[in-house]
């Protein structure tokens, strides 16, 4: 076992929450800067290009579920393996996760470019908004091998115990994004095709250093050309673990689409526009929550793994205090200066009233949202696939689905923001629910393992 295994079972947990959950929050938001910075640039050209990136969202947001549904299984498996000390079967998931990234990215890209037009139809593109949203996702489409390389591996990074290494490799391709959108927007006049190849051609340098550092000798678990090959119950244990992160972000889509075409009946472009910049900010702030939850996952695993379930319950409780107070401090921006975050994004008077009455409606309930977060990432984290999905479908599928399709009908547009926070509280509750259950198990666990080796 070396250092950096070494120092998941044996130092104090807050140190070790701090360790991997502050490279992992910095991570996060950085990531969030590629969207981000996009969208800040983008608005500047109009509120129609801003609608534009907003279209085609969903099947960006179904390219990363695709990602996390191979990144995130394969490290939450990683870690086990790693914590069992079992490095061949760690290789062996690296090996397929890596073949089953490359094949199904192509075969998204393939999908998208021939389907583009019709599915941006479906995304609620009128006849004005159809360009912008073609221009964007088409550049998009390029680069998503590198998306899912990226995206997906920089999981397994982290679980083998190297969170300022993904840092930094996050920051790097961030920073090229960051340059090159001013540059390829505005100097070269390329406008909302620039903030595409800005965010491919960053993604291409995220893939490459993520590669670069699984191959070599300073991985705990390095890629072998003999492991590529793929194998059916690798893979079944892969997608079992990785379905939940999927579910929620295939639900996500679905959502965004029945959302979209509600934004537009009730709302017109402007609305969907609108809900552009409420994701964004809700995006940049919770990613910080998302961070600790990645930065806690490997601990959780790897401790599970040992058997140490007194410190799984330590760093489940830390990880629920330090979530609801990021999410808690969102709201108060959130209902305090709801103007002031919609005009980082557009000077369209329209756009910033529509975006800030929704922000204010739509994310009513953040603070409850810490408990989804905390427990969809705690069950993924130790193999319980089923809980992870049923607490992230629940909100989006069971809930946000059917409230899109029947608040605004008497409610109009407040009725599409009014959806959103009232699904948040009935999901909330039922994660409450399955949270205070898991510390109860956790205290059972610990207790025989207490008498067995005592």
């Amino acid at each position: 076992m070396d250092n950096n295994q070494d120092s998941l079972i044996s130092m104090p947990v807050s140190k070790l929450l701090l360790k991997f959950s502050l490279p992992a929050i910095g991570g996060m938001i950085i990531n969030s800067l590629y969207n981000l910075v996009d969208r800040i640039f983008v608005g500047r050209i109009g509120g129609l290009a801003m609608t534009g990136i907003g279209l085609s969202l969903p099947f960006m947001m179904l390219l990363s579920a695709v990602s996390s549904l191979i990144g995130i299984g394969a490290s939450a498996l990683i870690s086990i393996k790693l914590g069992e000390n079992n490095k061949e079967e760690a290789k062996g998931l690296l090996g397929n996760a890596i073949t089953l990234l490359a094949g199904l990215m192509l075969f998204m890209t393939i999908l998208g470019l021939i389907f583009k037009e019709p599915i941006l139809t479906a995304f609620g593109a009128s006849e004005a908004t159809m360009p912008y949203a073609v221009d964007y996702m088409t550049i998009i489409l390029y680069g998503a091998m590198f998306q899912g390389i990226g995206t997906g591996l920089i999981n397994v990074i982290r679980a083998a115990g190297h969170p300022v290494k993904s840092l930094m490799i996050v920051l790097v391709g961030t920073i090229v994004n960051i340059i090159l959108d001013p540059l390829l927007i505005f100097t070269l006049d390329m406008g909302i095709a620039g903030a595409a190849w800005a965010t491919i051609i960053a993604q291409l340098v995220t893939s490459i250093m993520v590669i670069q550092h699984l191959l070599s000798t300073k991985s705990n678990i390095r890629i072998e050309l003999n492991k590529l090959k793929l194998h059916l119950e690798t893979i079944r244990s892969i997608l079992s673990i990785g379905f939940a992160a999927f579910a929620m972000q295939l639900s996500s889509v679905v959502v965004s689409i029945i959302l979209n075409n509600s934004l537009k009946k009730y709302g017109g472009d402007v609305a969907i526009g609108a809900m552009t910049i409420i994701n964004s900010v809700m995006v940049l702030f919770l990613m910080s929550a998302m961070g600790v939850t990645q930065g806690s996952a490997p601990i959780i695993g790897f401790n599970f793994g040992a058997k140490r379930f007194d410190r799984v319950r330590q760093v489940l409780k830390l990880e629920l205090l330090a979530v609801l107070s990021i999410c808690t401090i969102t709201f108060i921006l959130v209902q305090a200066f709801p103007v002031l975050l919609s005009s980082i994004f557009t000077s369209e008077p329209d756009l910033i009233s529509k975006a800030s009455t929704g922000m204010r409606l739509f994310l009513l309930m953040l603070p409850l949202i810490s408990t989804q977060i905390v427990g969809a990432s705690y069950f993924q984290a130790i193999g319980k696939a089923k809980k992870a999905a049923f607490l992230g479908l629940l909100r989006q599928v069971f809930l946000l689905i059917p409230l899109l399709l029947i608040l605004p009908n008497f409610l109009g547009l407040n009725g599409v923001w009014g959806a959103g926070a009232l699904s948040d509280l009935i999901s909330s509750l039922f994660a409450i629910v399955s949270l205070k259950s898991a510390f109860h198990q956790l205290d059972k666990l610990s207790a025989v393992t207490e008498l067995t080796y005592h």
